[in-house]
């Protein structure tokens, strides 16, 4: 009976070592999101994305591990979702309530911002331009304060309101009305 229960704690402890070990693995590039409650904290909110942080680690960002002219995820890992809970409008452009994914074509001087339709891909490698919902450009904007992980947040009241994109010393600025 001994060695069976020994035996039993022996396989316990290592999955619970190789499910740590896992886990710790996961994060390079933590899950983040930001929701947009223009109301407060208990007001319906108006969109929500859920985007992983990749890290700058002393690396050359655009132009290196992101390269210019070429589709990005606009995070890491899973490609970056929106979740719209009512209409809106982008850069001028009206879309509807649903799901979306958020890519972006980087360039020294602007961005080209995608909105996707296909839902559920991994980084770009999925990314179909026949669902294409709709693109724009936004200028960047150089900062002299360099962001170590990227992150995206929502500002905005009275109709008004913009989506922030920054990391390294890079930062767009989308422009919505709720």
């Amino acid at each position: 009976m001994r060695a069976i229960t020994f035996t039993l704690f022996i396989m316990i402890l290592g999955t619970t070592v190789l499910n740590a070990q896992e886990i710790r693995a996961l994060d390079a590039s933590p899950l983040d999101f930001a929701v947009f409650r223009p109301g407060g904290q208990d007001a319906t909110p108006v969109a929500r994305i859920i985007y992983s942080r990749p890290q700058k680690k002393e690396r050359t960002i655009f132009g290196g591990i992101v390269p210019y002219g070429k589709i990005w995820r606009t995070g890491a890992n899973q490609t970056t979702e929106l979740n719209l809970y009512q209409d809106i409008s982008l850069q001028g452009q009206k879309l509807a309530a649903g799901n979306y994914t958020i890519y972006s074509i980087p360039n020294e001087k602007e961005w080209t911002i995608i909105i996707n339709s296909k839902l559920f891909t991994w980084g770009a490698y999925d990314y179909d331009k026949s669902k294409d919902v709709m693109r724009f450009n936004v200028p960047v904007k150089e900062t002299t304060e360099e962001k170590e992980a990227f992150g995206m947040a929502f500002a905005g009241s009275d109709g008004n309101g913009k989506l922030l994109l920054a990391w390294d010393s890079v930062e767009i600025l989308v422009d919505f009305e709720y």
